[in-house]
Formats: structure tokens, sequence, C-alpha cells
């Protein structure tokens, strides 16, 4: 793998040659790396022995480990790093995330060609391993009115998919539900149940178009996918939902990956929901949040939906102790209006909580992808 620092950074590897570093960056010298996070353009902001830079990491796609060693390549203006990709215990997690990323894609398909099986009456002749595989796929979706509530969301994040191994483990921690009713262990029965079926799987797509849920990617709200057009033959929708889920299957594991290598709590957590009209996904990113200088602490909330009446809407809730600050974003400006008609009584409910609501707000149109780390580190320095 490649960095190239980028244009922004051309004075500091000038200055850099001709001062105490001078010795450290000639080609072929070995440099310890840091990611420091992902600015508003995309690009990765990297401590490289003494500089602070913006990088392009190219053809990276697995998160950065906490430290690592880069070669000198080039030298110049945009010079080039080459990343030295460590033996040890997190080699196993890039192999799993450099496994199946080329596997997932978003769960918007599945949950389409669900919803097409389900207009089938030709289901009810299928076997009846496969009708309780999808029957219980379709009782592990939440709706709207379980994560309106804090323990009905918190249900739902549990039941994600992302904590199965972990509450299998750990059984006396919580309650544990009937491993059907999670997510991640419906996706694994119909996968097995419909890979037992003699007929082949047609050639399934080598990538996915949805990005997957990286903590370095930020959020993105995921629009419903169209009904697959596939007629009547069952069959064919058999075989679809068998790619879909495996992709789906994919995309869970890679976003608990992704949690075991962020250097802080941090996860992006999706839930499937099932509405009225047809199913949707909420993506969460759940953070603890640093300690700040006089001791306090407490969570980072960031959420993305994309729903038919409302377009596409992301929002951010960070609590400190009992203070609540709200920013939301949306794409039309139906819905801007829509949210802030909704503030005077969430200023009422917060209150009656006890809760300080120190900023809500609502912006028309979408904030620009970052990761979960500050994007205030954007200018190279010496």
């Amino acid at each position: 793998m490649i960095i190239q620092p980028t244009s922004l950074a051309a004075l500091t590897w000038a200055g850099a040659a001709a001062g105490s570093t001078a010795q450290s960056w000639r080609i072929g010298s070995e440099l310890t790396a840091r990611p420091l996070g992902v600015g508003p353009n995309g690009l990765q902001v990297l401590q490289v022995g003494a500089l602070t830079v913006e990088a392009d990491v190219v053809g990276m796609q697995l998160p950065l480990p906490d430290a690592f060693n880069v070669r000198v390549q080039t030298l110049g203006e945009q010079p080039q790093l080459q990343i030295l990709v460590p033996l040890g215990a997190d080699s196993a997690l890039q192999q799993g995330l450099r496994e199946r990323l080329p596997l997932q894609n978003g769960y918007a398909p599945l949950l389409a060609t669900l919803a097409a099986l389900a207009q089938r009456p030709a289901l009810r002749q299928l076997s009846p391993a496969v009708r309780v595989a999808l029957a219980q796929l379709d009782q592990a979706l939440r709706t709207a009115a379980d994560v309106t509530s804090g323990e009905g969301l918190r249900e739902a994040i549990l039941r994600s998919g992302l904590f199965l191994e972990s509450r299998l483990a750990n059984p006396h921690d919580a309650p544990l539900p009937p491993i059907q009713e999670d997510w991640k262990g419906a996706l694994l029965r119909v996968v097995n149940v419909l890979g037992e079926r003699a007929a082949p799987l047609p050639a399934v797509a080598a990538r996915g178009d949805t990005p997957p849920p990286m903590l370095q990617r930020g959020m993105q709200a995921q629009a419903r996918a169209a009904l697959p057009l596939v007629g009547e033959d069952i069959g064919l929708l058999l075989d679809r939902l068998q790619g879909d889920a495996k992709a789906a299957l994919a995309r869970t594991e890679v976003a608990q990956l992704q949690a075991s290598t962020s250097p802080i709590p941090a996860w992006m957590i999706e839930i499937p929901l099932q509405g009225e009209d047809g199913s949707d996904v909420l993506q969460l990113q759940l953070e603890y949040a640093r300690s700040d200088p006089d001791g306090g602490h407490g969570w980072n909330l960031g959420f993305a939906l994309d729903l038919p009446a409302l377009g596409p809407v992301q929002g951010e809730l960070q609590l400190r102790e009992l203070r609540l600050a709200v920013r939301l974003w949306a794409d039309r400006a139906d819905t801007v209006e829509r949210l802030e008609r909704q503030f005077t009584a969430l200023r009422e409910r917060l209150a009656a909580c006890g809760v300080l609501l120190d900023q809500l707000s609502c912006q028309l149109g979408l904030p620009e992808a970052r990761g979960g780390y500050s994007a205030v580190l954007l200018r190279a320095t010496a």
C-alpha cells in the first residue's frame, strides 16, 4: 500500500528537508506513522515522524492501525510512503476485513428481495425449513416503535448482530434472546438453509454498491432498493436472496471487525426497520466521548436514515452528563421545515427529563462525510 501526501503539504516537506528531520526523510528510511482522523475532503490526516500531513491512502480500504511503520519510496513535493503491514494480532483482523469487504453490500437489496418473496403465493409451497428461516428473518426486523424509546433502542442495538458472539460467550451479562431473534443469527440460518438447496446459485457481483460501515468513512443514509423484477419465478428470488443474505452477513461482520480495531470505544451499527409500506435501514454511530479537561465524559450518537417521506436525514447528538447538543441535517427544504416544527415539543420533553439543551438546529444539506475523529487537523504543519 502507498501513502501519497497531497500538495497541501508540499511546503512542509521542503521545510523538513532543510531542517532537523532531513536525515530521517531519505529514500528507504522507515518512519512511524499515526492516523489522526479523516478530513471533510476524505483525505487521511497522519502524523509521520515529526510532521502532520494530509495524505491520499492509495488502495487502502481497511482501517489503519493505531500506529504503523512506513518506508520512504520517493521524495519531492509529493513523496510516496509504503505502508509496512505489521505481523501480529492485528493481522488476523485485517485479513478478516480483507476477505469480507469485497463481498459486503447494504441491507436494502436483501429487504427488497424479502418483500418480493412475501408477495409470491408460491411461498407456501416451499419446504418447512425455508419457510421457518424466512419467517425468523422477518421477525428479526425491528419497527419504528421499537426504536423510539431508550430501552427499545438499546434492545435493537443488542440484536443488531454486532454483539451476537459476545452475548453467547457471556450469557450472564444480559438476558439472552433466542439466536433467531438476533439479526446476524437470522442471517446465518437463511444462508445455511438456502445453501442446502440443490439449485445452483448464479454468479454474484464481486462488490456491492453500498460503502462498508466503517468509522473512517462516516455515516451514509441508505435509500430503499427497488423490488427485483424476476417475474413469478420463486427459484430466482431464492437465489437472489441467498446472495443478498451472504452480502448482508459479510457487512455485519465488517462492522464487528471494524469495532475490534477502533482505538476508542466506537461502533457503527445498522438496524433494519420494518414499516407499513416497506423496510428502511437506520445507521447509528455510537462513540464514547473522550474525557474533558474537567474530567467529564459522555457519548456521541450519530444517525443516518433515508425515508421516502423525508429523504436523507442525518443527526448528531452529544451528551455530556445532563447537557445535550443536537444537530440535524436534511437533504430537502420541506423536511427541514417539518423537523423544525417539532423543536418546541422536543425542548419540552427534554426539560421534563431534566436534560439541559445546549444546541438544537437543523440545516439544509447533508454534512460532508468524515470519520469518528476530529476534522480540525487539516493543515500540514512542520
